[in-house]
């Protein structure tokens, strides 16, 4: 009997299985796939490069913010940590002035009618630090401020964009706001102010502070005539014209002054109490305070402040009044009583 043997059945050939990610699993060539590689690497260099949109910040953190524009073109608000600790009753001399600002803000938290302000004039009158102690003041009532540079106020519709759904008032602050001949800031500020299609937000005022009540510089020769110019334009009443627009969309305008002597002499004592200087020792303050702003050549504010800081550091240190620096001065004639005493 013949057993026959049984036929094996044939196993089917398997391939080996390609690992994920590698060139065979994805059928490129090994220089295609390093390829992509390094292409996905400088996109996402470049991505990180790219201006990004305006986003919110930790409204939480403070009720100020500074916007600053990064090396990388990106626009951050940052939280203020550290506020000055100003209030209107610090702030000698400029009474007339706090109550107009006072009076434009409260009707700004209240959702009542209320004005873009420029408040211009003499440096070291209080102008910055008014519009802080503002803050101070109303806080409580939901205002915010946001600080801006003159250079980034062509990203002001971003910020608008950004704060106008929030139940906070916000003050958009700029220190210190001048021009320039053709600086593209200058049409940026003058859109938002009136002149853009959509309405202003209802929850954003701008406040600026300026040494220049018109924001330009302005020339003797373009009061001269309106029918002719040396340069050459046809209408140079339209150029003057175009010089005043701006600060005319200002809807309120608060000035500011120099100091007499008695004026600055008060907002020295205020500021020497502030330091905790006692009493008994204001008056001996009086003659190197005066000296103090005859060497600076002004009597303002700013003037009285770092004369405070540095008295009240001598009195703490057990320094005195440099009584010899006082009579030499008395050596010359120098009433340091007189509001037009200079050393000029």
């Amino acid at each position: 009997m013949n057993h026959s043997l049984p036929t094996p059945t044939p196993t089917p050939f398997k391939a080996p299985q390609a690992q994920a990610g590698s060139p065979e699993a994805s059928g490129l060539s090994p220089k295609l796939e390093v390829l992509l590689e390094r292409a996905l690497e400088l996109m996402e260099r470049i991505e990180a490069v790219l201006p990004k949109p305006l986003g919110e910040p930790d409204w939480s953190a403070s009720v100020a913010y500074r916007y600053r524009v990064r090396s990388s073109g990106h626009g951050v608000l940052e939280p203020v940590r550290h506020l000055a600790p100003l209030r209107f009753a610090d702030l000698k001399e400029i009474d007339a002035q706090t109550q107009k600002l006072a009076r434009n803000t409260l009707q700004f938290v209240q959702g009542l009618g209320a004005n873009n302000v420029l408040l211009s004039g003499s440096r070291g009158t209080g102008k910055s630090s008014l519009i802080k102690a503002c803050l101070n003041e109303y806080a409580h009532l939901g205002l915010r401020l946001i600080e801006v540079d003159k250079s980034d106020l062509v990203d002001l519709p971003d910020l608008m964009d950004l704060v106008s759904a929030r139940s906070e008032k916000f003050i958009v602050f700029c220190d210190d706001l001048s021009f320039e001949e053709g600086e593209a800031s200058y049409k940026a500020l003058k859109s938002i102010l009136d002149g853009t299609v959509s309405a202003s937000s209802a929850n954003v005022l701008i406040y600026a502070t300026s040494n220049r009540r018109h924001l330009l510089p302005e020339y003797m020769q373009e009061n001269l005539s309106h029918s002719s110019s040396q340069t050459g334009e046809i209408h140079p009443g339209e150029g003057v014209e175009e010089k005043i627009s701006l600060s005319e969309r200002f809807g309120l305008w608060i000035s500011f002054y120099p100091f007499s002597q008695e004026e600055y002499w008060t907002i020295v004592q205020q500021w020497l109490v502030y330091m905790k200087v006692p009493h008994a020792a204001l008056e001996s303050a009086k003659p190197p305070a005066l000296l103090w702003a005859l060497e600076r050549g002004s009597r303002s504010g700013r003037v009285a402040y770092q004369f405070a800081k540095d008295y009240s550091a001598r009195m703490l240190l057990g320094g005195g009044v440099e009584s010899s620096q006082l009579g030499a001065i008395a050596d010359q004639g120098v009433d340091l009583d007189d509001d037009n005493a200079s050393l000029d």
